[in-house]
């Protein structure tokens, strides 16, 4: 497994309290035990309707992105997630560009360290890095960020938190 920031480097209580103000419950699963809803296997985050699934050994990358796809969501199809948040690219898209975005909100974390991660562990970008995709190739996830009211429509450098992250 690449390097990559785990839960157990970090903890709970900062993950568990940002997704609170976005309407999810983070679930503490026992290590060595299956993640329910994870779509993935192994260690990697699992979502079943607001709550996401984690263990310490998972990825603070998993933990975000599996968030922000409900995040993304409307509320009605929140409550239908199980496992599988989205077949959509745009919200896939958008839910990449957010997880950026909300890493600045735990400690630790930020932005430069979340798209560290997310290039180690494999994510594909079509400039080649999550960085160069998030500084210049991700206006259209942006839009529908901005579109739905999860970030105000501020130049992506200096974008403050998401809408609920105080």
């Amino acid at each position: 497994m690449p390097s990559v920031l785990l839960l157990s480097d970090l903890g709970f209580a900062a993950p568990r309290a940002l997704l609170a103000r976005h309407g999810l419950q983070l679930v503490e699963v026992a290590p060595g035990a299956a993640i329910p809803g994870s779509y993935w296997g192994e260690c990697e985050a699992g979502v079943i309707g607001t709550r996401v699934h984690a263990r310490p050994d998972t990825p603070v990358h998993s933990l975000l992105h599996e968030a922000c796809h409900l995040i993304v969501l409307s509320p009605a199809r929140r409550a239908q997630v199980h496992t599988d948040a989205t077949d959509s690219i745009e919200e896939e898209d958008a839910t990449c560009y957010l997880q950026i975005v909300l890493a600045d909100a735990l400690p630790g974390v930020g932005r430069a360290r979340m798209q560290a991660d997310m290039d180690a562990w494999g994510y594909s970008f079509r400039l080649g890095s999550a960085r160069a995709w998030f500084e210049q190739d991700a206006s259209e996830a942006r839009q529908l960020l901005i579109a739905r009211g999860l970030i105000a429509a501020e130049p992506p450098d200096r974008e403050p938190p998401p809408h609920g992250a105080a």
